[in-house]
């Protein structure tokens, strides 16, 4: 068989199953690597460009973009990288590496030949995978390759608005919404030693999101304990896909706090001005994070020994562990294991 043959699973049209595909990949570019995945995590986004819910897929859709894995092969302009090296991919695939945004460090938000992994390119639910140099990521050596794959997607989501915003272990930051994302947010904050405020609907999780870090853990649909919390954050990382109360929301920040968006609601955000001008708020959002956030990220979590709460499934099984997500009875993130013969 060709080098060039990958085994995958992939969906033939919107909402379907997910079947065995085979496909031929062509031949590795100069600035490709190929890798041989191990790990691969199942993030809400892959369901979502399975159903084209942004309509942008291209089908067959082969997703999966939080990838631990060992590098196959390198392309002659590849860097700084080996054969064998355990490495991962998160959302990006490749970048143009010459618009103003890539030459500055941006490369996330890349204007020219942006690719991300899983929007007209075949992702990690697969044997192999592909992409560009700079978005290999090293994997370091205290890090369980297992559990380590979320934090290339879920986990530099939400890390990369802490670098943004510059929030210090002084800062009291709120998270609304402990899935997959917001679990790890809290573990990072806790060992960037910041108070935390947890934020959930499920008050049965309270004893975990206190056994993770939060300080406090508050009903985010009781509107009189939002009240109750009026003028504290520094930062509020909301990952939630639902519209909420943003006016009552936005009067828990302190001076110079933002509400930083990292879910999708489904409907504009109506805010009044005369919120954020007279207390110099704002309400900002971000994507993932560049090729450097995220090697910083990976040596901070190695550093802290900060893993994600994962439940693992053989790749084989993957509809079951679609289905089990879209449940929504995850704690906190489905990664899948690698089993092709």
């Amino acid at each position: 068989m060709s080098n060039n043959i990958i085994q995958a699973y992939a969906a033939k049209e919107a909402g379907a199953e997910l079947a065995a595909y085979q496909f031929d990949a062509g031949e590795l570019q100069p600035h490709q690597v190929e890798v041989k995945v191990e790990y691969c995590g199942l993030c809400h986004s892959d369901i979502s460009m399975i159903n084209n819910e942004w309509g942008v897929s291209q089908y067959p859709v082969v997703g999966g973009h939080e990838v631990i894995g060992t590098i196959l092969r390198l392309g002659s302009e590849a860097k700084g990288l080996k054969i064998g090296q355990r490495v991962g991919i998160g959302w990006t695939a490749e970048s143009c590496q010459s618009c103003n945004e890539c030459i500055s460090g941006q490369q996330v938000l890349c204007t020219g030949e942006h690719k991300a992994t899983i929007v007209g390119h075949a992702g990690g639910f697969a044997d192999k995978v592909r992409a560009g140099w700079q978005w290999i990521i090293p994997l370091p050596n205290d890090l369980d390759p297992e559990s380590a794959g979320p934090l290339l997607c879920g986990g530099i989501t939400v890390f990369d608005p802490m670098l943004k915003h510059k929030i210090q272990a002084v800062h009291h930051v709120g998270v609304i919404g402990i899935g997959g994302l917001g679990h790890i947010a809290i573990k990072l904050l806790k060992a960037w030693g910041c108070e935390i405020t947890a934020f959930t609907s499920s008050l049965d999780k309270t004893a975990e999101l206190k056994a993770m870090g939060a300080d406090h853990v508050v009903n985010s649909r009781d509107s009189e304990a939002l009240k109750s919390q009026q003028g504290k954050f520094d930062l509020l990382l909301s990952t939630v896909n639902v519209t909420l109360d943003w006016q009552n929301y936005l009067a828990t920040l302190a001076p110079n706090g933002s509400i930083h968006l990292l879910g999708i609601p489904l409907e504009p955000i109506a805010t009044p001005a005369a919120m954020l001008i007279s207390g110099a708020k704002s309400i900002t959002g971000s994507p993932t994070g560049s090729p450097a956030a995220l090697r910083q990220l990976l040596q901070f979590a190695a550093r802290k020994n900060i893993a994600p709460q994962i439940e693992l499934f053989p790749m084989s099984k993957i509809n079951d562990a679609i289905h089990h997500l879209e449940s929504g009875k995850v704690r906190y993130r489905v990664v899948l294991k690698a089993d092709f013969d």
